[in-house]
């Protein structure tokens, strides 16, 4: 039996590579998915077979924002202290792209050569694959509301993530946002080593707790929390009046920290990979240089050079994503830097197909600060009419046009954006990919 399954092993290797260089060769895209996909029917034990060859362990990267991000910045740590990394850099999260991800480092007889597989875990998957992957340390990220006709709500995600990962070995590492009362809640149920990162500095704080905020009620007796401040959505400085439920105690200091890439966002990014890569043995100055220098992952606060004007990229495919990645365009409006936006609503597969997300999102805030908003993207219209609906008057300074053809879009976008100035895309996810394909030339799937 074990002869057989080698063999499959190597034959569903060999297919992937045939796959991988079809569809590179009709540049098809970057075969993220599909040689994972045929692999998987060749051999069903593949995943397991490789994660277990990973010899110094699997991390796992989980939550609704910021995996891939997060992903790459662990991924060039690890790298700069000589280790050997298997990683879906392409943020193709599911069973098939994680596959693909591993095959990459595999040679023809099976034999995979990495020292750590960074594994983004697309949230609603992490049940179905932790067992299979036995991972060294699983990362969670937060949890917000993202395409509801797929996951549900975030309690119920937590749920399924605390009965999977709670089986595993003492020896697993879990690393939480404490600031995310879903999140902490789980990890001071777990039954592993559990670390906590999340910021204490108060100047972050938002005025208000958005309208549209996933939750703020106690996950342990479902009384309303007391918040002192909010740094993003739900995630904050809180407490339970009823039973006492808190925010765990963090275990890295926000504030010896730097922080380069824009966003609150990407605050919490760096703590999180940073807070792993030290569980790693990776030095201090490593961390801190790698923070420096590093580049933003493709489409999220990415930067792209386009006719001589600069573009910057910034994926908002959930209420929270959208509502933080308006908040960072509305610092740099206030800079006096940015005048047009182009925003771009897709409802694929990748997207969820229910689009009545935008209306938790405070685009009044956009609209109210001015300028261009250039609309595209297949739901197009239901866009326009949510920005319609966030100005007050009919010349409030902002400035909406509609663009059915994507391309006609961005290049009006592009001539709408002053020599100096930086045009700002906010797409959801399929968006991203289309936007960034037509920008440079290049898909990504």
């Amino acid at each position: 039996m074990q002869l057989v399954n080698q063999l499959r092993l190597s034959l569903a290797v060999s297919a992937a590579r045939a796959i991988t260089a079809g569809v590179k060769l009709l540049r098809l895209g970057a075969a993220s998915v599909l040689p994972g996909s045929i692999a998987s029917r060749i051999q069903p034990q593949i995943l397991p077979m490789l994660c277990s060859q990973v010899k110094q362990g699997v991390i796992f990267i989980a939550g609704t924002n910021g995996k891939t991000t997060t992903s790459l910045l662990l991924r060039t740590m690890l790298e700069r202290q000589g280790w050997r990394v298997a990683h879906n850099a392409t943020g193709a999260n599911l069973v098939n792209g994680l596959i693909t991800a591993l095959l990459e480092n595999t040679n023809l007889a099976g034999k995979l050569a990495a020292d750590y597989a960074i594994l983004e875990i697309d949230e609603n998957i992490l049940p179905l694959v932790v067992s299979a992957c036995q991972p060294r340390i699983i990362l969670c990220l937060n949890l917000f509301r993202d395409q509801l006709d797929r996951y549900g709500e975030v309690d119920t995600i937590s749920r399924r993530w605390q009965k999977a990962i709670a089986p595993l070995s003492p020896e697993t590492i879990i690393v939480a946002n404490a600031d995310d009362p879903t999140l902490s809640h789980l990890g001071q149920q777990l039954p592993q080593r559990v670390l906590f990162f999340g910021l204490n500095e108060p100047e972050y704080y938002l005025d208000e707790i958005p309208h549209a905020v996933d939750s703020i009620y106690c996950p342990s007796c479902g009384h309303s929390l007391d918040y002192r401040g909010v740094y993003l959505s739900h995630q904050g400085d809180f407490i339970c009046p009823k039973c006492g439920f808190a925010k765990s105690k963090l275990d890295i200091d926000s504030r010896e920290w730097p922080q380069i890439l824009i966003g609150v966002y990407n605050k919490y990014n760096t703590l999180a990979a940073t807070l792993v890569a030290q569980q790693l043995d990776i030095d201090d100055g490593t961390i801190r240089d790698t923070i420096k220098n590093f580049q933003a992952a493709f489409g999220r606060a990415e930067e792209l050079d386009v006719d001589g004007k600069r573009v910057r990229i910034l994926l908002s495919k959930n209420p929270v994503g959208m509502n933080e990645t308006i908040r960072t365009v509305n610092d740099i409006k206030r800079g006096g830097s940015a005048s047009t936006t182009l925003m771009v609503l897709n409802d694929r597969t990748p997207d969820g197909t229910d689009v009545s997300w935008i209306w938790d999102v405070d685009t009044e805030k956009i609209v109210a600060s001015g300028g261009t908003i250039v609309v595209s993207g297949d739901r197009v219209y239901d866009m326009a009419l949510r920005l319609r609906y966030s100005q007050k008057e009919e010349n409030n300074g902002c400035k909406l046009i509609v663009k059915e053809d994507l391309q006609d879009a961005i290049d009006t976008a592009l001539a709408l954006t002053p020599s100096g100035e930086t045009l700002h895309i906010l797409p959801t996810y399929s968006a991203m990919l289309e936007v960034r394909g037509l920008l440079t030339g290049r898909k990504i799937l």
